[in-house]
């Protein structure tokens, strides 16, 4: 799909008379940072540690969802065990402990040039993600200085996590934005699908093992097959901002 036919497929779908992006929603984990990687072992660890059993790279697709809504689910799912929120909560924070033992993610090869892109043409960038572990946070302001806004939407700020829209939403409001100015930046299909239901203009990012079309059937208007590659394609993405019916 083209860039032209992905938008007229995005105001059909969504009804708005155009689309003017004023404004980035961009998720961290496989977006900014090569931590999927370290994430899904930690995950691992933790499961079979508990006695649940699960797969390495299942946990690819529950990314997006908060920590917490990840254990209630495979614990309930697995165990017959209905977690309380200060047992997740527990929980989560071994998990945590095992994914800094891993060491530090490098950031994804690309994603500088894609904000500074965004920073040169006017697009706000906001950071939407189901993390809550505040090191990782504090480092996107070592990282990308002056390259988000102060404000962002973490697990802490919403009761549903992705592929609920409203992370997404709650990230709209924030910056004072309508769905069609708003791009978000995903690589995961539920993120893909809060994007596409909070109704955003998506991109698809193939950070990681999940395909292309997996992005594409979640919902997402364009897909990329690297960070580098939207890099180069994004001047031309910017270029249709006052694009309408």
């Amino acid at each position: 799909m083209n860039l032209q036919e992905a938008i007229t497929g995005y105001l059909r779908f969504t009804g708005h008379k155009s689309l003017e992006i004023t404004t980035a929603l961009i998720d961290m984990d496989g977006v900014l940072y090569d931590s999927m990687k370290n994430h899904t072992r930690a995950w691992y660890k933790l499961m079979t540690k508990n006695g649940i059993k699960a797969t390495r790279d299942e946990f690819y697709a529950y990314e997006g969802m908060t920590g917490t809504e990840t254990l209630k689910m495979l614990f309930r799912q697995r165990a017959g065990k209905i977690l309380t929120n200060d047992e997740a909560v527990a929980l989560y924070k071994v998990k945590t402990r095992y994914f800094h033992e891993l060491g530090e993610p490098n950031v994804i090869e690309g994603v500088r040039d894609v904000l500074q892109i965004l920073k040169e043409h006017g697009v706000a960038r906001m950071l939407v993600t189901g993390s809550g572990q505040q090191s990782v946070l504090e480092r996107v302001d070592r990282d990308f200085p002056e390259l988000f806004a102060q404000e962002r939407i973490t697990a802490a700020d919403v009761s549903h996590g992705k592929p609920n829209p409203e992370p997404y939403l709650k990230g709209m409001s924030k910056m004072g934005a309508k769905p069609n100015q708003c791009m978000v930046i995903e690589n995961a299909p539920l993120g893909v699908q809060a994007g596409h239901a909070a109704g955003c203009f998506t991109i698809g990012i193939t950070t990681g093992p999940i395909p292309q079309k997996d992005l594409l059937k979640a919902g997402a208007d364009l897909v990329f097959p690297s960070m580098e590659d939207f890099a180069k394609e994004l001047p031309d993405v910017l270029s249709v901002i006052g694009f309408k019916k």
